[in-house]
């Protein structure tokens, strides 16, 4: 078995997660809660890491079960194969994603400088910082793959 990335429609990524593991596929969506501040209280928001992306652990020839689901778009696919992704990055998700974030402080980073995110779903991860606004950075991290917008304060 193997895990395989699923491209879902919009906000359906903890729908087709639970949908998934009612008819018997081991489904991983990633979620954070963020401590969202209303004009007259704080609440606690669960959302998707990543947007979009379900991943099911599941045999190559059950494939098509998934698409079963309602919110399933298609398999995300790498250089003309499903893409998959490794058991120890799994691992790693679940293991960040214990915890509340309001959000991460930068300061004095200029463009192109290594930074190592010390708090979050991604805490321990070390990229290079490739664009820079005044309320968010972009950080290449290298050894996901993927780009992550974080917000300064």
């Amino acid at each position: 078995m193997k895990w395989f990335v699923l491209y879902t429609k919009p906000q359906f990524e903890i729908k087709v997660a639970a949908a998934l593991e009612t008819i018997g596929i081991r489904a991983y969506c990633p979620v954070y809660t963020e401590l969202k501040q209303y004009s007259d209280r704080k609440k606690k928001i669960s959302k998707p890491l990543l947007r979009s992306y379900v991943m099911v652990k599941i045999d190559d020839h059950d494939r098509e079960k998934v698409f079963a689901v309602t919110g399933v778009v298609r398999y995300v696919f790498w250089l003309g194969k499903p893409a998959i992704v490794r058991e120890e990055e799994i691992d790693l998700m679940e293991k960040n994603l214990a915890g509340t974030y309001e959000s991460i402080q930068v300061t004095a980073l200029k463009k192109g400088t290594l930074y190592t995110i010390s708090e979050g779903p991604f805490k321990g991860q070390s990229g290079k910082v490739v664009h820079l606004d005044h309320n968010k950075m972009q950080l290449e991290l290298p050894s996901l793959g993927m780009l992550v917008t974080l917000k300064t304060a």
